[in-house]
Formats: structure tokens, C-alpha cells, sequence
């Protein structure tokens, strides 16, 4: 017996030492390098660094724009997000689930593409514009070349993510109190404003805290609207300065990371102290309330809600996609002039795009596998363990994905810059330093949905073979693995499509060869080449429908949340 209980304590031991050093490589190093370059370049204390970009006008000019358009968009998402959700989880409204699959279609979508397609939708180059004879002159400006459209584009982009936060909060929402307002003779909008949107307040600010974040730190969008207007926030003034100075800026990009990061920690801090004034605990749990009819109103509403759709999805893939079969800059699509040499061209022709796609695929592929296997055992410790630690751990795994990506991608700049001790390797300027930054990033939408698993999971199996003498990694082999596979599996997909058009990231990391699609599409549009930018956009939208659509054929198979488009 005491030869098993030592074995049992020298698995336990290797599992907490393999997953310690897993939270040291990728949260906790880059994050203490990045603080360093700040507060001790060179290795010694100064603050130089902080005192230069403090008085630097550009620095605070663009912090501003970042408030501007972090905090319009996230009202913005709140607005609509948190309508739809009340709409979808209160009402009679038919067909919500197809309904639900696309308007969360615009979240899985990279938003260089989101920015690419709505561009291509307006202005005098809009081949649907121009087939319907209202494009504006040649010459004449974007209008979503602007703050506003950036509001508007980072609005659109991650109203689902509220919508996702909130509706999960309202299945929750305590049946009884809501059929006792009604009984007293309150109306729908009493009842909303006085138990459903009260209930609902630390769902709405934990979404506004994590959109805030999303927009504050979103690249793709502020860089195709805002560049050309020269309207810089701090994601897009980080890459033109590394784009222009290279390492010897490295200092500067790294506060105005830190800058970034304070940001957006200063609105998780605020959703903090917003949530904790007031209790929201609700001291019962039943069915979720009863939907309202919406009688005559049902039809309008519903067609509201299409039309909504066709809005903000259809509407943009099919200026998307019509720019990809145009033959030049302000051609007029018509049956003679429409081409798929567009197509030909970024997939056979162009060595950059050709490799990009391979890039991609690979780097998502190894980010996902790595994230399935590692999310297991880290799910394990979360969801089924005692230790006091537990919290600090799921804090520190969270991080790097809290953070916006270009303070992550950053730290990984300066951590790689040298070559790695001992072994002399060097990562910087090659794929594997986006890699690194992936399964960084990303591996917290793996560790998840593995966790509900866990939670949704018998013990008694494990428990049973723990009695009978099955050490851990037995146990993880023969009875976890093959359990929580499937919700490992399908945080692994999200992380797959999320990273194959990534940009924030590689964006900052990339150099010659190692190029990734999102960093093609932004090159093809920076560089006047549309066409080419939406043949590549159609493609990845195509790969990300057919992934949701694949995923959903065995949702049935999964534990309940783990696709946030299926109930």
C-alpha cells in the first residue's frame, strides 16, 4: 500500500509540476518580460521608457481615439446585443436557432474580414453599388473611413459576444418572479425594467467588461478603417512604429502594451466594483421563465430580426464576395466581366498567399491539437480539484487571453528576441514565434469548455477506478480522456477557426515566409489589390461556415455550451 500511495503522490506531483511550468512559459514569462523592458531596459531600473511615451503627443492622441472607439463600440454591442438576447430567450419568435447560428456567424469571422467586406460595400468601387447604378464618383472618400465606422464595425463584431453572455445569464433567470410580476398585473416592459434587466445586471457588465477589452485591443478594423484616415488608436500606432523602427523601438511598443493593458484592465477592475455593489444572488432555481407571446406582433418581429440579418451578415458577404469576381478597380460586374481568376491567382499563383494558407493551416492545427491534450489534465485540476491554488491558476491561464493580443504579441517579441538559453535556438523571425503566441493566446478557449465538461461529468467512474488501484494517468487514460474528448475537442475547433485568420498577432510576429492569411488579406488591401484581399476573405468565410456547420452536426454529442452557437 505504500508503494502505491507513493506512486499515486509522485503522479500527482508530476502532473502540478507540468502544469506550473505550462503557466510560467506562456503566461507568466512574457507578461514579467514585457514589465521588464518597461521599468528595467537593460537591466536596470529606470523610467525613461515611461516618461518619454507619457509626453509623447502621438501616444495620447491615439489612447484617446482607443477610449473613443473601445468605449462607442462596446455601447453599441450592448445595445444591440442585449436586445437580441432578450428578443431570442423571452419571446415566442420560430426558427431562433437558425437565427442564433448567424447572427454569431459575424463573431467567428476575423474582423479584418468583417472590415474588408462592409468597405467593399460602400464606397465608388462597390460592385453591388455600382450593378445597381448608386455608386458614388471615382475618388470619393469611404465613409467608413472614420471613427464612426469604426464604432460601427467593432459594434457589429461583438454584439454576439453580448448576446452569447447575456442569454446564458437569462437561462438562469428564475421563473417564479417573473410569472408573479405578471400575475400582479405588470406589463412586459415593467417586468423587464424592474426583475428581468435588474437580474441580468452582472451578465450585462461582465459582457461589457470583456467587449471592452475585445475593442480596446482590436487590430483588423481600426487598420482598414482607421490607417486610411489616419486615425491612429494604440494597436495600429504599435505596428507602424515596429513596422518602421524594428527592434530599436522595441522599449516604446512595449509601454505602449503595457498602456493597452492597463486599459483594459482598469474596465475589468470597473465591472468588478460595478458588480459588488449591489447583490444579484438569486436564492432558488427553476425553469427558465415562460417565453411571451407576442401574438400579431410575432411576424413583424421575426422579420425584423431577418431583416437585421441580412444587415449585418448577408449584406457584406455579397459585396464580399462580388469585389472577388470583379476583373479591375471600378469595373461593373456583369455576366462578360465576372471572373474566378481572382481565385486562381491567391491560391496558385501568388507564393505569398499559397504559403500563407499552408501557414495558417498549420499553425491552427498544431495550436488546437496542443490545446486539446493540455486542456484535459488543466480541466481536471480546475473542475475536480481542492487545492487553494486552483483560483490563481485559472487566473493565470485566463491572462494572456484577457489582455488584448498585441500586448501578448509584444511580450513574445521581446521574450524571443535573444536565442533561448541553453539551447542556443532562436524562434524570432520564424513561425514558430506565432505559434508560441497561439497556444499562449488561445488555450484558454480549449481549458473551457473541458471544464463545463467536468462539471457536466460523473465522478463515480473515476472515483471507482481511484478505489480499485488505477493510478492517475491510468485514469486519465482509460476513463477521462475518452469522457471529456468530445468538449476537448470542440474548444480545440474554436481555437482552430479563431486562429486561421488570425491577425493581431501575427500581424507583429510575422517575417518573410512565414506570413499567415490574415496578414496576406491586410497586405492585398494595404497594397490597393481588393480583389485579390476578397478572394481570399470568401474563401476563409466559406472555411468557417462549413467548420460551424460540421461542429454542429455532432453538437448532440457534446455537453450543453460548449458551441456557443447551439443551445
Amino acid at each position: 500500500m505504500t508503494a502505491i500511495r507513493k506512486e499515486r503522490q509522485g503522479q500527482d506531483m508530476a502532473l502540478t509540476a507540468g502544469i506550473v511550468a505550462l503557466i510560467v512559459i506562456f503566461s507568466l514569462l512574457p507578461m514579467a518580460r514585457l514589465l521588464q523592458e518597461v521599468i528595467l531596459p537593460g537591466g536596470q531600473f529606470s523610467l525613461d521608457v515611461i516618461r518619454n511615451g507619457l509626453i509623447d503627443d502621438t501616444t495620447w492622441r491615439a489612447t484617446w481615439n482607443t477610449l473613443v472607439v473601445g468605449l462607442g463600440g462596446t455601447i453599441f454591442a450592448l445595445v444591440l446585443g442585449v436586445a437580441v438576447a432578450i428578443l431570442v430567450s423571452l419571446s415566442d419568435v420560430r426558427q431562433r436557432q437558425a437565427f442564433v447560428l448567424c447572427f454569431v456567424t459575424p463573431l467567428m469571422i476575423a474582423p479584418q474580414v468583417t472590415a474588408l467586406a462592409w468597405l467593399q460595400l460602400f464606397g465608388p468601387s462597390s460592385p453591388l453599388l455600382n450593378m445597381l447604378g448608386m455608386a458614388p464618383p471615382l475618388g470619393t472618400r469611404n465613409p467608413l473611413y472614420s471613427p464612426e465606422g469604426i464604432v460601427f464595425l467593432l459594434g457589429i463584431q461583438y454584439a454576439p459576444l453580448v448576446f452569447l453572455i447575456v442569454r446564458a445569464g437569462m437561462r438562469k433567470l428564475p421563473r417564479e418572479l417573473v410569472e408573479a410580476a405578471q400575475s400582479s398585473g405588470a406589463g412586459w416592459v415593467r417586468v423587464l425594467g424592474t426583475i428581468i434587466l435588474p437580474l441580468m445586471t452582472p451578465s450585462i457588465v461582465g459582457a461589457a467588461a470583456l467587449t471592452f477589452v475585445s475593442c480596446v485591443g482590436n487590430f483588423g478594423i481600426p487598420a482598414f478603417l482607421g490607417i486610411p484616415a489616419n486615425y491612429l488608436v494604440l494597436p495600429t500606432l504599435i505596428y507602424q512604429r515596429l513596422a518602421g523602427g524594428g527592434p530599436d523601438v522595441l522599449s516604446d511598443v512595449a509601454f505602449l502594451s503595457v498602456l493597452i493593458g492597463v486599459i483594459a484592465m482598469v474596465g475589468i477592475v470597473m465591472q468588478d466594483r460595478i458588480a459588488s455593489r449591489r447583490d444579484f444572488r438569486i436564492t432558488s432555481t427553476s425553469l427558465p421563465a415562460a417565453p411571451y407571446q407576442l401574438g400579431v406582433w410575432r411576424v413583424p418581429v421575426e422579420l425584423g430580426m431577418w431583416a437585421l440579418i441580412a444587415l449585418i451578415l448577408v449584406l457584406p458577404l455579397v459585396g464580399l464576395i462580388l469585389t472577388s469576381l470583379v476583373r479591375g478597380y471600378g469595373v461593373t460586374l456583369t455576366a462578360e466581366t465576372a471572373t474566378l481568376e481572382n481565385y486562381y491567382f491567391v491560391i496558385f499563383q501568388h507564393a505569398a498567399a499559397s504559403r500563407a494558407f499552408l501557414n495558417s493551416l498549420y499553425l491552427s492545427a498544431g495550436a488546437s491539437i496542443f490545446a486539446v491534450f493540455v486542456a484535459i489534465p488543466l480541466g481536471y485540476v480546475i473542475a475536480w480539484g481542492n487545492k487553494r491554488w486552483i483560483k490563481a491558476l485559472n487566473l493565470a491561464i485566463e491572462l494572456p487571453y484577457a489582455l488584448p493580443g498585441v500586448v501578448l504579441a509584444i511580450a513574445s517579441l521581446l521574450l524571443f528576441l535573444k536565442p533561448m538559453p541553453i539551447t542556443g535556438i532562436q524562434i524570432y523571425n520564424t513561425v514558430w514565434i506565432i505559434l508560441y503566441a497561439y497556444l499562449a493566446r488561445f488555450l484558454i478557449l480549449a481549458v473551457r469548455p473541458t471544464i463545463t465538461g467536468y462539471f457536466q461529468l460523473d465522478r463515480a467512474l473515476e472515483e471507482a477506478a481511484q478505489v480499485a488501484g488505477a493510478g492517475l494517468f491510468t485514469r486519465m487514460r482509460t476513463i477521462i480522456f475518452p469522457l471529456i474528448a468530445p468538449a476537448a475537442i470542440a474548444g480545440g475547433l474554436l481555437i482552430f477557426m479563431t486562429a486561421l485568420c488570425e491577425l493581431t498577432v501575427s500581424a507583429l510576429l510575422w517575417s518573410s515566409g512565414s506570413e499567415t492569411i490574415g496578414v496576406v488579406i491586410f497586405s492585398f488591401e494595404q497594397g490597393g489589390d481588393s480583389k485579390y484581399a476578397a478572394a481570399v476573405s470568401a474563401i476563409m468565410v466559406a472555411t468557417t461556415f462549413l467548420l460551424m456547420l460540421l461542429a454542429s452536426l455532432f453538437a448532440n454529442k457534446l455537453p450543453d455550451g460548449v458551441l456557443p452557437w447551439r443551445d
